[in-house]
């Protein structure tokens, strides 16, 4: 694990916003503003520590882990607004891992936009 902080991507309007979930396992957890998850120690590895039915963000409620990779976890939630499940890929705290994954947003918003102008 890294004690630098990485670089961070500007909010889009599809992120949730606010933290905050009750610890149930005892660990302890800080909520923040924003829309990141409440602040916890990760796990040896680097991956992000959660408990079933907690809440990554206000939006987002964790029901089940989907997978695990080199890169991170896929997580299933339920998205409050849009009231359907989604699949987050949560990213390992390792400095390489992340920069990789700041790729692959870019390239996700790049291919997003190309699509709304095939889409006219």
């Amino acid at each position: 694990m890294e004690s630098s902080r990485s670089r961070k991507r500007a909010r889009q309007e599809w992120d949730g916003a606010g933290a905050g979930a009750a610890p149930t396992s005892g660990r302890e957890v800080v909520a923040r503003g924003g829309a990141s998850p409440p602040w916890r120690d990760d796990d040896r590895d680097g991956h992000y520590v959660f408990d079933l039915g907690e809440n990554l963000t206000r939006r987002y409620k964790i029901l089940s882990k989907m997978g695990e990779g080199t890169f991170g976890r896929v997580l299933e939630c339920w998205d409050r607004e849009t009231r359907e499940y989604v699949a987050i890929k949560v990213v390992r705290s390792i400095r390489k891992y992340r920069n990789a994954a700041m790729i692959e947003v870019d390239v996700l918003n790049r291919l997003a936009e190309n699509e709304r102008y095939r889409s006219l």
